[in-house]
């Protein structure tokens, strides 16, 4: 059995989205890992104190850390946690979770080779983050996709005589949620019966903005800020368009449940999406801030029913490729 210590953001209990770290972690846990956590700390300075004391207290007992790395701010988590494991000898293995760590390795190119360099493995969810390191250099990397369980997300045929949009994210400026009532303004503006739900925490003060703007414009919106996993898969039933405005991302699971889920999806074309959906087989991808390509993506899928459906039927069968029970194997291998 091998011991993990896995360095992450563990903030569901404290109102922030569930994370890798808290879904991931338990799965391995079930296939016989041992695995100790860090941090739930919410103050971000204490958090990096406490991931870095797990990594002094667990050092003897640890075979590889995993550190969730992201492209914003807490870039700097994998920073100083991977340099002390540099320091205690100890392997680890970034995840790159981070839609725009391709931007941070040209902007950062020392500090990224201090993390990434290092690593025994550098483990990217998307061929486009594995390529963008690669194209730089990086050697030490391979693709292990994002997953989900299927078995957790029953698929329905969706009809579309009214336009019912659901938005899955926290409320964050990199992926653009004022977009999303943007969309919604210019649907009715065209006399188009439609409706909107945007589910996810705050995050970064956008919330407030996207409250003001939808009043702004006039259009109800309906947020129920967080909601457990199984409390939105359940509210999805209502729903039969999946829109994902996002100007950064590299796989996001939320489309991946989407998919799964028989949500036709429109999203950007950004980052690691065009890997994970090809355009009018299983999805829609749009350029990132049209609001007028967005409304025609989603009139299409209303006045085209038979071809959303085919659409929605190869989603499906895309995400069930990407179930926990196939992936896992990837990970095993790599861990053992």
């Amino acid at each position: 059995m091998k011991n993990l210590l896995y360095i992450g953001n563990i903030l569901s209990k404290k109102g922030k989205t569930v994370t890798s770290i808290e879904v991931f972690g338990k799965l391995l846990e079930a296939e016989g890992f041992a695995i100790k956590s860090a941090s739930n700390k919410t103050n971000k300075v204490f958090r990096m104190v406490d991931m870095l004391y797990h990594v002094m207290k667990y050092r003897k007992e640890t075979h590889v850390v995993l550190i969730d790395t992201y492209s914003t701010s807490n870039f700097y988590y994998a920073l100083f946690v991977s340099q002390l494991c540099r320091l205690l000898d100890l392997k680890y293995m970034p995840i790159l979770h981070g839609g725009n760590l391709p931007n941070r390795l040209k902007s950062h190119p020392k500090l990224s080779k201090a993390i990434f360099n290092y690593a025994y493995k550098n483990v990217a969810p998307s061929k486009y983050t594995q390529s963008n390191f690669e194209a730089l250099g990086y050697s030490n990397i391979i693709c292990i996709p994002n997953s989900i369980e299927i078995k957790n997300y029953p698929f329905k045929a969706r009809h579309f005589d009214k336009v019912k949009l659901l938005w899955v994210r926290s409320f964050s400026k990199i992926y653009n949620p004022l977009l999303a009532i943007q969309v919604l303004k210019a649907l009715k503006d065209e006399h188009i019966e439609a409706e909107l739900c945007m589910v996810g925490p705050e995050n970064d003060g956008s919330l407030k903005e996207v409250k003001k703007l939808a009043e702004n414009l006039n259009v109800k919106v309906t947020f129920t800020g967080k909601l457990e996993k199984e409390a939105w898969i359940k509210l999805s039933e209502n729903y039969n368009i999946f829109i994902n405005t996002t100007n950064f991302d590299n796989m996001p699971v939320s489309v991946i449940e989407a998919m799964a889920l028989g949500l036709p999806v429109v999203s950007t074309n950004v980052g690691g999406t065009p890997y994970l959906i090809t355009n009018e087989i299983d999805g829609i991808l749009v350029e990132p801030n049209s609001i007028e390509q967005f409304t025609n993506a989603i009139k299409t899928i209303k006045n085209q029913p038979e071809q959303a459906n085919l659409m929605i039927t190869s989603a499906r069968e895309k995400a069930e490729q990407l179930d926990w029970h196939t992936v896992k194997g990837l990970w095993i291998n790599l861990l053992k």
